[in-house]
């Protein structure tokens, strides 16, 4: 991808929430504190981290800090530790009793409380497990399971045993596990004979079965039990239950089971593994190639999610977090497994979609276990939105403290719904930044710090060299779009892609020379410094020789009071070099408003042209705006851009739309293109 031009970012924000006197009063990170971090970390990058670091719990502690040869990161390498030991052991002594993970399943009468004590227990059986089947330190094993707790006691076991973890999210194809088992070579696999969603079971085994048959490396299948979740005993009356193609297959409590409390002690210890020793390897999807192997290290990876964890969320004792992402993400390993757990918290777990088996059930689970902390995504905010505020106004929200969003920029009205609606006009909003790559959160406000703007991620996190350039390499001038970057290395960073060292150099790389990192994400800085991610640089329109970010009409039409969510993309023009389309999901109001009625959409369409032209300028008004009931969304709740794309310039979908999570949406687009 070449490095254009700067692009058009003229959205204007203003709005400034300082947090509240009475967060602050508590806050684990207040101003004066904040400020000597963000300079010691400015000053001295690996003295910052390397103090973060320490709080780790060492089997042997390291002298080294950074070996750095660009692209490629040594962090704490002579030192020896275990990331399970870290999340589970060292709590044990004063915290054992304390509750690790509260689970609610879909179905509501479900539900799973584990103290610390219970996890550990769970953890050394299942390491025990997995050693009497033959794997040992450096082996890779895949994990394909629904968001149970057994989810977070698999990733735990194999950390433990020194394996590298995989996990593939539930929602994927038989053929998607199939490619990331093949490229990590996995010799194990850990799945479930089903999950729910929506109130129907997913099979997952089903898709194992057809998978392992193409993935010769596959020796073992240890398969759990829905019916057996969050239980110590299994169902059956033997841990091998049966062969799939090549492969042994296990019951998950038959094999966990088997052991007595002292073998599973003594077959079931943390293995001392190497700071750089692989902890796991994550898939990131690219709209062409093969996934993308994420390789992530032991004790950096660690370290940074331990730290932004404690910083970003602050995190007490007493609170219920809950972070909303399925650990097929990495929100989902950073923010639902270790860092938490490195810290001792109380994690809550939820299997289920948010509105089933109403809009309200994510209200409804808040109010039940009194949640503080609430981590989620811009498109779950914009989905609840569109429902309407009644929804959680049927509940009581007032447990909560702190909210969090994740995965995309979010519109400024969003944020502005998630404060008022959701959180009283009372919780900061921690706006976060970050990649599978970074490994950690890289933006974002400290909340008993820095005040908040509405859809700015604010500031770096100390010790993250975070700058926006321009095409040479120079930073643009405050207010203007250019590239996000980070010009120093931090130990959270991705090692390498898994396999394909050559292609880890060329994708983060290569646009820049002296190793500074390329996020592939535009930004700017507005004029009081404050950080704004514009999304994906190939989300840049070019019109009428205008670069305009996508996400700036988005925002501007979300703004308008009838639009809960918008997706924008270009389409080709002789004329414009691309046109403007915008895809636009309307509140629930409107849409009993307006039903049908052409001329009263027609009407509308004019308004929010006018509205953009208003918010950004004439030339930003799209060319096309086109009303849906639903966007295009993958499981994880990322709009699929490059599917409207698609749809916008040749009237029909023919990408791989294997993550989608309801295929039904982009069938009823394409059918009102065919009208």
């Amino acid at each position: 991808m070449s490095k254009s031009e700067s692009f058009s970012v003229n959205l204007k924000e203003n709005r400034l929430f300082p947090p509240s006197e009475a967060f602050v009063s508590t806050a684990n990170l207040k101003r004066d504190e904040y400020e000597k971090q963000i300079e010691i970390g400015r000053k001295d990058p690996e003295g910052y981290w390397a103090a973060a670091a320490r709080e780790l719990k060492w089997i042997k502690p390291f002298s080294k800090v950074l070996e750095w040869n660009p692209p490629f990161a040594k962090w704490f390498s002579d030192g020896r530790l275990n990331a399970s030991e870290n999340c589970i052991d060292r709590h044990l002594e004063k915290n054992s009793q304390k509750t690790a993970i509260l689970w609610e399943g879909e179905p509501e009468n479900e539900i799973v409380r584990w103290t610390y004590s219970d996890l550990h227990d769970r953890v050394i059986r299942l390491t025990a497990g997995l050693r009497k089947l033959g794997l040992k330190k450096g082996d890779r094993v895949a994990i394909y399971l629904p968001l149970v707790p057994e989810s977070v006691v698999a990733m735990l076991a194999c950390a433990r045993a020194g394996l590298t973890h995989t996990v593939v999210f539930g929602g994927f194809s038989a053929d998607s596990l199939k490619d990331r088992m093949i490229d990590a070579e996995a010799k194990a696999v850990l799945t479930a004979d089903f999950g729910y969603r929506k109130g129907a079971k997913i099979g997952l085994r089903e898709q194992v079965e057809k998978a392992v048959e193409y993935a010769p490396t596959v020796k073992h299948v240890i398969t759990l039990s829905r019916a057996d979740v969050g239980t110590t005993k299994s169902g059956k009356s033997s841990a091998a239950i049966g062969k799939i193609e090549g492969a042994q297959e296990y019951d998950w409590y038959g094999l966990s089971s088997s052991f007595s409390k002292s073998e599973a002690e003594n077959d079931g210890k943390a293995e001392a593994v190497e700071a750089e020793h692989p902890l796991f390897i994550l898939y990131t999807s690219g709209t062409t190639g093969k996934p993308k192997g994420i390789v992530h290290s032991t004790a950096g990876y660690l370290t940074g999610a331990m730290r932004t964890t404690r910083d970003v969320f602050d995190l007490k004792p007493n609170d219920l977090y809950w972070c909303t992402a399925d650990i097929g993400w990495i929100t989902g390993h950073t923010y639902v497994t270790y860092g938490p757990l490195a810290l001792g918290a109380t994690v809550f777990l939820f299997e289920g979609a948010p509105t089933t088996p109403t809009p309200g059930r994510f209200w409804e689970m808040i109010e039940r276990h009194k949640i503080s902390i609430l981590y989620t995504a811009p498109t779950a905010i914009r989905t609840f939105m569109k429902l309407g505020s009644e929804w959680p106004g049927k509940s009581d929200l007032s447990s909560l403290r702190l909210l969090g969003t994740v995965g995309e920029p979010i519109n400024p009205e969003a944020w502005m719904w998630y404060r008022e609606t959701v959180g009283g006009s009372r919780c900061p909003i921690v706006d976060t930044y970050w990649q599978t790559e970074t490994g950690a959160i890289v933006i974002s406000p400290v909340p008993g710090a820095v005040a908040t703007k509405p859809g700015s991620a604010t500031f770096a996190q100390p010790g993250f060299d975070v700058d926006v350039l321009d095409k040479q390499g120079k930073p643009v001038p405050l207010g203007e779009g250019g590239y996000l970057v980070i010009k120093k290395p931090w130990p959270s960073m991705a090692r390498t892609i898994h396999g394909d060292p050559d292609r880890f150099k060329q994708a983060y790389f290569s646009e820049y020379s002296g190793g500074i990192y390329f996020t592939g994400d535009g930004g700017r800085r507005d004029e009081q410094g404050y950080l704004w991610c514009l999304g994906r640089v190939d989300d840049v329109l070019n019109v009428s020789g205008h670069r305009l970010g996508t996400m700036e009409i988005e925002s501007a039409l979300v703004s308008h009071p009838r639009v809960a969510e918008a997706a924008v993309v270009g389409r080709p023009d002789d004329l414009k070099g691309q046109a403007i389309v915008a895809f636009v999901s309307l509140k629930a109001d409107s849409v009993k408003m307006l039903g049908t009625d052409e001329v009263k959409l027609k009407a509308l369409k004019e308004e929010l042209r006018s509205h953009v032209g208003k918010e950004i300028g004439a030339l930003a008004k799209p060319d096309d705006i086109r009303f849906t009931d639903a966007l295009p969304k993958t499981r994880s709740g990322k709009i699929m851009r490059r599917l409207l794309r698609e749809l916008a310039t040749n009237g029909v979908v023919k990408g791989d739309t294997t993550t989608l999570e309801d295929l039904g949406v982009i069938a009823a687009l394409q059918a009102k293109d065919d009208d």
